[in-house]
C-alpha cells in the first residue's frame, strides 16, 4: 500500500487526471473537518445566504467529466442528518452540476459499511481518504490489491442499487 500525505502537490487533480473510465467514491462519516469549509459551515448554521463558491474540486470534475470519465459517489448518512451533512447536501448541486452523480442511503438502510471512505479508481485502484483523529484529510493509502478491489466493487453495487439520487434526496 502507498501512502501519500495530504500536503504532497496536486495529490487529486494527478490521479483524476490518470482516469481512463470511472471514479466511485464512498463517504461514511457523518461529519468532516476540512479547513477550507468553516467559514461557509458557519455561515450556513448562522442561517445566512450562502454564495456560490466555484471551487477547485468542481473545476476538476468539470474536467474529467468533459473527458467522458464517469464520477459517481455515495454518501452514507445518518438521519436526521448533522449539521454538516445538512450544509454539504445544501451546496451538492453545484458537484452535480460540475459533472458528478452523487447519491445518498440512509445508514439505517445500508446495512454493514466500511468504517473508512475510499474512491475506487478505474475499477483497479482503491484510494482510501486518511483523517487525523481530529476527522481531517492526512492523505491517501493507494492500493491496487485484487481482493480489496474486488470487495470495493461489491459495496458500490450492493449500495448503489439502494441509492437516492441527490436531486429526489434533496426534496425530503
Amino acid at each position: 500500500m502507498l501512502l501519500r500525505p495530504n500536503d504532497e502537490p496536486d495529490l487529486w487533480p494527478s490521479l483524476f487526471r490518470e482516469l481512463k473510465r470511472g471514479a466511485f467514491h464512498l463517504e461514511v462519516r457523518d461529519e468532516y473537518h476540512v479547513a477550507d469549509e468553516d467559514t461557509r459551515i458557519r455561515a450556513f448554521l448562522a442561517g445566512e445566504p450562502a454564495p456560490y463558491i466555484q471551487t477547485p474540486w468542481q473545476d476538476l470534475m468539470r474536467e474529467t467529466a468533459g473527458r467522458g470519465v464517469l464520477v459517481t459517489r455515495v454518501r452514507v448518512v445518518s438521519e436526521p442528518l448533522s449539521d454538516y451533512q445538512r450544509w454539504l447536501l445544501s451546496v451538492t448541486g453545484y458537484n452535480v452540476e460540475a459533472g458528478e452523480d452523487i447519491r445518498y442511503v440512509p445508514r439505517d438502510l445500508a446495512g454493514t459499511v466500511p468504517p473508512d471512505d475510499w474512491w475506487l479508481m478505474d475499477d483497479e485502484t482503491v484510494a482510501y481518504n486518511l483523517v487525523d483523529p481530529a476527522g481531517a484529510p492526512a492523505g491517501l493509502a493507494v492500493t491496487t490489491d485484487p481482493g480489496i478491489v474486488a470487495y470495493c466493487q461489491e459495496v458500490r453495487e450492493r449500495l448503489w442499487k439502494i441509492a437516492i439520487p441527490y436531486s429526489e434526496y434533496a426534496k425530503r
